[in-house]
């Protein structure tokens, strides 16, 4: 078993695992469990919920077609690159989807 994606939400973690079934790349969702003691146990990597593939041969088609997607571009140790605001031209941290200061979408 191979580690491919590591997700911020169980529910991500499970859309990507149906995202990789429904291409015939068998996989599974673990410490989703964790997720409930936030707070109360660090968040990282390793405590967040993680996507594995059963096959490790199958480990290198399946981080390609989650980023084909738009899933998990970024490191998850990594916040990514500040983008500027449309709509205002703010410049905006990469962890918000939508302008501080006016409210435009990403």
């Amino acid at each position: 078993m191979k580690k491919v994606f590591v997700a911020s939400h169980p529910t991500e973690a499970h859309l990507v695992k149906g995202l990789l079934d429904s291409r015939e790349i068998p996989a599974i969702v673990r410490g989703e469990s964790l997720f409930g003691v936030r707070g109360e146990a660090p968040v990282t990597p390793d405590t967040l919920p993680s996507v594995w593939v059963n096959n490790d041969d199958q480990a290198e088609e399946a981080v390609a077609l989650i980023r084909s997607h738009g899933v998990g571009v970024t490191d998850a140790n990594t916040p990514g690159e500040p983008w500027s605001c449309s709509g205002c031209g703010e410049v905006v941290e990469a962890q918000f989807g939508e302008c501080w200061k006016c409210g435009a979408a990403k």
